[in-house]
């Protein structure tokens, strides 16, 4: 049977950290458990919108379902940094199952409302807030060598999104043949195989020293700590920005397949099958990428190009128009989170990582409730297409902004490269760059 090490030599070095037994693990049971999220997520949305027809009631909805983030993720990190992340993961995982049932559940009697969707939606908020900064942490444990972590952050990054494109294309046909409520129960089931594969691990990392501080002290150490990094305080703003005004098109879709394209669940299904291509194609190139060199500058083009394909997109009426530039938010949207998650695992400190990537996960999806909101407020008295336009050309803004700052972030994470040893990867970096263009 083929192996890793049979593999050509660049496909290899994209998928070196599978060599990672725990992560191997992970990588599996994961994939199998995303497909089942992307279903929830598309036949939430659907429902929502069947039951109202309400562009501000899908603002509502996303904002429900993300305000936790914003709100206990900064102090979700201090427990992720106390906390064992192994057990942390198992118990919001065995959460999320149950609240995918509770789902299930009142969508197969028939009794579902949106107050139940809100509840059930602000209950997986809370339950991500910690689930979110703890997988993000738990990777270095799983990949013990940091040379892996691009490879590890670029497979997570294909594994959510080539569930992107399967869920959604199998929610839209499970909604045409019965309801919503199997999709809920679908996801239920698929929680199993992460939960499995968590449980199958074998860790050594180190037994975690009881702290004795107080968690307010604890949070201000991180907030300082962030706060005084143009890198990471930089890298996070531009997530925060893109977040607030960018992913609130995520929201919208419904509006688009069924108003605008006069479509049903199926269009809903490759408008968001779309969005999947493009993140998986941005994942597959950042997992080939053999140095960190260059990620800044590409954080600041992928936003741009991000920014550039959401104005098209608001003014397309042709779904096979509209199924192009996706593509192109969805690999912008996702090389920019990516590249970002990989320049702060590398860099940040390993006793406030739990805290870092809290505050990533705040800024990634924290911010994101409040542009659902206001993209659903503003859609209901502008419309949909001026909505996103002007989301667009913000983010295009945000993009410039980050590009001011990159001279001052490369001054800085250079001595911490050096000082981890991957100053030299950077120099063959750019050596294969100049013969390249040569």
């Amino acid at each position: 049977m083929p192996t890793l090490t049979d593999a050509p030599g660049g496909l290899r070095y994209a998928l070196r950290a599978l060599a990672h037994r725990n992560y191997k693990l992970f990588f599996s049971g994961q994939t199998v458990s995303l497909i089942g999220t992307w279903m929830t997520r598309l036949a939430t949305s659907w429902l929502i919108y069947r039951l109202t027809r309400s562009a501000w009631l899908l603002g509502l909805v996303g904002f429900a379902s993300q305000i936790p983030l914003f709100v206990l993720g900064p102090f979700a990190g201090v427990w992720v940094d106390r906390l064992d992340r192994h057990r942390v993961l198992v118990v919001t995982q065995i959460l999320s199952m149950v609240q995918s049932f509770w789902l299930a559940a009142l969508a197969l009697i028939g009794h579902i409302s949106v107050g139940d969707i809100l509840a059930l939606s602000l209950f997986q908020g809370i339950i991500n807030a910690f689930d979110m900064p703890a997988r993000q942490a738990f990777v270095t444990e799983m990949v013990t060598d940091r040379s892996d972590l691009a490879s590890a952050i670029a497979l997570n990054s294909s594994m959510v999104n080539a569930s992107r494109l399967v869920g959604p294309s199998i929610a839209g046909a499970v909604i045409a043949a019965t309801n919503e409520g199997w999709c809920f129960f679908i996801d239920g089931v698929s929680y199993i195989a992460v939960i499995a594969s968590l449980l199958m691990m074998r860790l050594n990392a180190p037994a975690r020293q009881p702290r004795h501080t107080k968690l307010r002290a604890e949070f201000t150490e991180g907030w300082r700590y962030v706060s005084q990094s143009v890198a990471i305080r930089s890298i996070l703003l531009l997530l925060g920005l893109l977040s607030l005004i960018g992913m609130p098109y995520t929201v919208l879709l419904p509006i688009y397949a069924g108003q605008i394209l006069h479509g049903g669940a199926h269009t809903l299904g490759f408008l968001t099958g779309a969005i999947g291509v493009g993140a998986l194609g941005s994942a597959a190139y950042l997992a080939g990428r053999k140095t960190v060199l260059g990620l800044g500058r590409i954080i600041a083009i992928t936003a741009a190009v991000f920014g550039s394909a959401l104005i098209v997109f608001a003014y397309s009426r042709w779904l096979w128009l509209s199924l192009f530039v996706l593509i192109f938010t969805g690999f912008g949207m996702m090389e920019s989170m990516a590249a970002s998650n990989t320049i702060l695992q590398t860099i940040v400190a390993e006793d406030k990582r739990g805290r870092v990537m809290s505050f990533y996960s705040m800024a990634f999806a924290g911010m994101a409730p409040f542009g659902s909101l206001l993209a659903g407020i503003s859609a209901q008295h502008v419309g949909a297409p001026l909505t996103l336009a002007v989301c667009g050309i913000l983010s295009i803004g945000a993009a410039g902004w980050f590009a001011t700052k990159l001279p001052r972030i490369r001054e800085q994470i250079r001595p911490i490269y050096r000082e981890l040893g991957i100053l030299p990867q950077v120099a063959e970096g750019m050596r294969e760059a100049v013969s390249s263009n040569s």
